[in-house]
This record gives structure tokens, C-alpha cells and sequence, in this order.
């Protein structure tokens, strides 16, 4: 182990050669017998490497680097599969170096020891480079390739949870050195928020729909829709445990709306314990696992809202125990749990409604690369109703009243069930959802409710949503090149109707059918500007009124 200073010194020699070592040297390997050059399309995957970064000390530090097309794609902590790429390899814990830039031709090599400490590793290169890489180029490669069972029994890491993380969690190049990332041996994590601006305005509205819901102008304005920030990030065990802790200024558990107007709350402090055979036992405050729309954050949906069934009859957050895991080689997810939110209603356990919660997922058919995929998913509730049963929610735009609603309803029981259905090919999304609520309830003569959704989505920039196969949803639309980067963002168009009734048997709740038409600029993975139009048709009262409304947003977050 080198002194301090001379480790210092290490570490200024690697900032200045570090672009000589990228440019210089690998053109001189050029020469070398030992070439591997990448086929036109191929995709490099680097398994379990350093990064170095000249102000800072990352050891202990291993990620995954993905290689797609000649461009770095992906720096991440969480393990890729081996079959993502055709050409796949174990960095045996080497050190990378160069400037790593996603988006952008990769240009770096792994050296077998660290150049901070073994300053022989910058003099002699030759010797310790074990993999070099320049403008997209394999140059060299004596890196031992990962075998193929591999994958059978993966390590686990990363993201635990049977819920998607907030946000994407990617680990950069010289992350550590972010004021909100921290490292050390027994925990690490990152400080993450988010804050969503809305203008809203009420375009038209016939004069049965101000006899039911009143004058809509009057909820014209703009709001700061949900500010939330929290940290996610891991207990260093042998296996390491995620926790989560988030806290927002309204407790956004329905679509960024509800009737708890708390100035700060918690809405999520979970911890995900791996058990064996890929299972995970998840604790605290957290979604439920009753529908794919409920399970995936809001800005990552085809519309800037849930649609109105899922929001007026699917509970998002609780406190309980969710069990999860996969099977089929990731083909299928399951999850189920307990819930009951006495610990945030601060009274006894027996005093609130408990119930359970399970859901199946499946990919019916996947291509190779996942670029077709088919999905599919079943899910259900139990509640024992103990406080009644209420269905209510406003039409998809938050600045307006209240347009279906049953009331308080006295019940034994209601069962739920969702039904899901998506296909996905390249940058075309289609998903839809069908809801059923039974009561028993004697007062109502067990009334039935139901809603369903369908929407499309499409992406002008040619963006493909990703697959989430541990937690059976869709991912986020990513940006292929930013603004940032000289690029314009990922483009998106979306489609939806969506409709609910809440009438049946002595119950008058409404029904309301909503179109919706969408368009979403995303800047960068992190900054977006939306435009939400909706028509709503509401039967209610005797009177069918029609309304028309147009929601701006913009989102920002911090990563």
C-alpha cells in the first residue's frame, strides 16, 4: 500500500494521462495480435469492473458496463443477464478507465490492478491492459467470457422490490463524488426528488354538467402538483437489503391526490429482504400488487393521470407484509400480501380495514431481445370492510370536484379483481386494464362495480419501452440522446378512454367515459413537458353533461 502522498500523486497522474491512455495507447494496441474486433450490431457486456475516479477513492465499487452499436449504453450497479449481449465478459474486478459518457462511442480500458496505488499499471500498459475498447472498436480483449449457466443462477442485486424503484437508478461515472450519493461498507444510497408543475384549464362545458358538478372555470390555475424527495439505497449485507424512505407535501397515494393535505407525510419507508430461491419478503409502508398501472410511477404512464377506475377503486399504498418472486426464468412474477394502514392511522390494528392482496403476471410471448413482447396479469382483494366501502374520484385532472361518488357504503366485504393486457412492439405501446368491485353489502343489495381502461402509446423518436420482468411492468420511455447532448429528447404520443360505472342495484354513483389525447417531451431522463387534453361524458342524476379540459405539466427530478 502506497502512502498518501504518493497515492496523490497516482491519482493526478491518472487525471492527465488518463485521455492519453484512452487515445494514445489503444491506437497503439491496434498493432497487437491479440484484436477482437465487434461485428456491425453487437453488444458488449463487462461484468464486475472497478471505476476509478482521479478525486476519489471507489473501491469496493463494482458495476456492470453495456456496450450497444459502439455507444456506451448502460453504467449500473444492478447484474445485466448474460444473453442481453452477444458478446458477454467478467472484468475479474479490473479498473476501467477513460471517460465514460452514456449515449456517446465508448472509449476506455480495464486494467488488472488499480493505477492508484500500482503506478506500474499507467507505465507498463501493455501489460496490465486486459480489455480496451476506442470510438466503439474492440482492440483488445483477454477478458474470459461468462459462462452460459450462468444466468441460471444469477447473483441478486440492485433493485429487490416487487415495486419499481421511483425513479431509474443508474450509477454514472464519478457518481460517488455527487453530493447525493454516499458509499461506505455498511450502507449506501442516493437522495432523490421529484417536483411536478400543473396548469390547468377548463376548456368547454355544457350546461347538464354545471347542474351536476357546478361552474369548472372556477378550478382554472395553476399548482404545485407533488414535491416529494427521499433516499433508496442499501444495507451492505451479504445479500444487501433495500430500504426506502420517501416523504412528500401531499401524500400522493392516488394519482397525486388525496384528502390527507399533511404540510410533510411519509407515503413510502419499506425494506426488501432477499430470501432464497429468488424470493423477497418486503415490510412497511408500500404499493400494493393489484394492477400494473397501480405498480408503475405515475410519469412513467401513457396519460399524466391514472385512469379514473384504477383511482377511485384501487387503493396504491398500505402498510403490510409482501411476499414476491419470479419463476419460468423470469417469465412470470407473482406477489401477495397483508394490508392494513392502523400504524399511520395511529389506532389499534382491529379498529382498520385488513386486507389481502395478490397478483400474477406473465409474459405469454417475449422475443430474444424483448423488443415483442405480450404481457399479461391477473389480480385480486380481499377487504373485510371494516370502516364501509367508498368509490369516488374526480375525471383524470386534478383541479376539478368530485364526479362519481357512492358514498359511504356500510359492507361485510368486497372482493376485487383486475384483469391486465399489453402488447408491445418497438416504440408502439398498447395496455388496457378491466376492474370489478363485488360488495356484500345488505343495505345496497350487494351492489356490482366496474371500470376499464385502454391506451396506446407511440414514440416519434423511435424509443422502445423496457420490461420490468421482476416486477412484471413496463418501464419508463428513455431518452436516446437529451438536449444536453445536442439531441431533441424522446417524443411521445398517447391515446385512452377509460370509463367507470358506480351505478348498480340502490347505489347512484355515476358513470362518466373519459377520451384523452396526450403528447410528452422528454428533455432528458430527468426534465419533461406535457399536455394532457380529456373529454368527459357523465351520466349522473339523470342528466348526461360533457366537459372539456386541458392540463399542462411540467416534471423535474433530481438523480
Amino acid at each position: 500500500m502506497l502512502g498518501w502522498t504518493r497515492i496523490e500523486a497516482c491519482r493526478t497522474m491518472v487525471a492527465i494521462r488518463s485521455r492519453l491512455a484512452v487515445c494514445g495507447v489503444l491506437c497503439l494496441m491496434m498493432g497487437m495480435s491479440s484484436l477482437a474486433h465487434a461485428e456491425q450490431g453487437a453488444s458488449i457486456l463487462i461484468r464486475n469492473v472497478h471505476l476509478v475516479s482521479p478525486g476519489h477513492v471507489s473501491d469496493g465499487v463494482l458495476v456492470s458496463l453495456l456496450v450497444q452499436d459502439g455507444k456506451l449504453r448502460l453504467v449500473t450497479k444492478e447484474k445485466i443477464g448474460a444473453t442481453k449481449a452477444s458478446i458477454a465478459v467478467d472484468a475479474e474486478n479490473g479498473y476501467v478507465l477513460g471517460k465514460l459518457s452514456v449515449g456517446l462511442p465508448a472509449s476506455f480500458l480495464i486494467l488488472d490492478s488499480d493505477p492508484r496505488e500500482d503506478v506500474n499499471a499507467l507505465l507498463d500498459t501493455a501489460s496490465h491492459i486486459r480489455f480496451a475498447i476506442i470510438e466503439g472498436e474492440i482492440v483488445k480483449n483477454d477478458l474470459p467470457a461468462l459462462p452460459a449457466e450462468e444466468d441460471e443462477a444469477e447473483e441478486r442485486r440492485g433493485w429487490l422490490a416487487y415495486t419499481p424503484p421511483p425513479m431509474a437508478l443508474p450509477v454514472s461515472y464519478g457518481d460517488e463524488t455527487k453530493w447525493n450519493r454516499w458509499e461506505s461498507r455498511w450502507i449506501s444510497g442516493i437522495f432523490i426528488g421529484a417536483l411536478v408543475l400543473d396548469r390547468m384549464d377548463w376548456l368547454d362545458q355544457d350546461e347538464a354538467s354545471r347542474q351536476q358538478v357546478g361552474d369548472l372555470q372556477t378550478f382554472d390555475g395553476g399548482e404545485i402538483r407533488a414535491l416529494r424527495f427521499g433516499a433508496v439505497g442499501t444495507l451492505n449485507f451479504k445479500n444487501p437489503w433495500v430500504y426506502t424512505v420517501f416523504l412528500t407535501t401531499r401524500a400522493f397515494d392516488r394519482g397525486f391526490d388525496t384528502t390527507n393535505d399533511d404540510a410533510l407525510s411519509f407515503f413510502d419507508y419499506r425494506l426488501d429482504v432477499p430470501l432464497p430461491k429468488e424470493v423477497t419478503l418486503s415490510l412497511g409502508k408500500q404499493k400494493a400488487p393489484i394492477s400494473m398501472e397501480r405498480l408503475m410511477p405515475l410519469v412513467q404512464l401513457p396519460m399524466q393521470e391514472r385512469s379514473i377506475a384504477a383511482d377511485a377503486m384501487l387503493a396504491a399504498r398500505d402498510v403490510g407484509i409482501l411476499v414476491s418472486g419470479t419463476g419460468f426464468k423470469q417469465r412470470m412474477t407473482w406477489a401477495g400480501g397483508v394490508f392494513n394502514d392502523w400504524f399511520d392511522a395511529g389506532v389499534a390494528y382491529g379498529d382498520r380495514a385488513t386486507q389481502g392482496i395478490g397478483r400474477v403476471s406473465a409474459l405469454a410471448f417475449a422475443t430474444s431481445d424483448d423488443s415483442h413482447v405480450l404481457h399479461i396479469g391477473l389480480a385480486g382483494r380481499y377487504s373485510n370492510a371494516k370502516q364501509g366501502i367508498q368509490y369516488a374520484r374526480k375525471p383524470e385532472l386534478n383541479r376539478s370536484p368530485l364526479f362519481v361518488d357512492t358514498g359511504l357504503l356500510e359492507a361485510e366485504s368486497a372482493i376485487t379483481w383486475v384483469g391486465e393486457l399489453a402488447w408491445r412492439r418497438g416504440p408502439l405501446w398498447i395496455e388496457s386494464e378491466y376492474t370489478g368491485s363485488s360488495l356484500d353489502s345488505a343495505p345496497t343489495n350487494d351492489p356490482y362495480f366496474w371500470g376499464y381502461h385502454v391506451a396506446a402509446c407511440w414514440s416519434i423518436s423511435g424509443e422502445m419501452r423496457g420490461y420490468n420482468r421482476r416486477t412484471g411492468a413496463f418501464k419508463a420511455l428513455p431518452v436516446a440522446r437529451s438536449v444536453y447532448q445536442g439531441g431533441w429528447g424522446a417524443w411521445e404520443v398517447s391515446a385512452r378512454w377509460s370509463e367507470i360505472d358506480l351505478n348498480d342495484k340502490f347505489v347512484d354513483g355515476g358513470r362518466t367515459g373519459i377520451a384523452s389525447l396526450g403528447l410528452t417531451w422528454w428533455l432528458s431522463p430527468t426534465f419533461s413537458f406535457g399536455l394532457n387534453y380529456r373529454h368527459i361524458r357523465l351520466d349522473r342524476g339523470g342528466l348526461v353533461g360533457h366537459s372539456d379540459g386541458l392540463n399542462a405539466r411540467i416534471f423535474l427530478s433530481l438523480e
